[in-house]
């Protein structure tokens, strides 16, 4: 394996353990849908997740759905293909008028590190798997 994907590897596992630690503390996780929460499920991030585009929602109805959690922050992982950024900075616009803190850190850190090759957060536990066997393999 290259040295390359040896640190992306590092990187992301990082990411990963911060976002289980935040999720762990109780912050929700909004994603898309069923699949993103099973990726997120198979890399051991579990806690509070709110499904943005699932059941017939409608943008208001998700805004909703957060507000009634009465959390004061939640973090956006929903994909990061056009439509995904674009419902991101909208879903975030609207939370801040509500006072809600939407934190993105967790999609621009994923963003900059995987973007190029995964396209939304379903994808997110193959990549990862993909990239740790390439690195076990290279190895051995």
């Amino acid at each position: 394996m290259s040295a390359k994907d040896q640190k992306r590897l590092e990187k992301l596992v990082k990411i990963l353990e911060r976002l289980k630690q935040q999720a762990e503390k109780g912050t929700p996780i909004v994603v898309e849908g069923k699949n993103d929460v099973k990726a997120l499920h198979k890399l051991g991030i579990t806690g509070e997740m709110i499904l943005a585009k699932s059941a017939g929602k409608s943008f208001l109805d998700v805004v909703a759905e957060i507000e009634n959690r009465d959390a004061t922050e939640v973090m956006l992982l929903l994909d990061f293909d056009r439509r995904g950024k674009e419902y991101t900075k909208r879903l975030a616009k609207s939370l801040e008028c509500t006072k809600i803190s939407s934190n993105l850190v967790f999609w621009r850190m994923f963003f900059g590190l995987i973007a190029k090759d995964v396209k939304d957060i379903e994808g997110l536990a193959k990549f990862f798997e993909s990239l740790n066997n390439k690195c076990l393999s290279r190895k051995v």
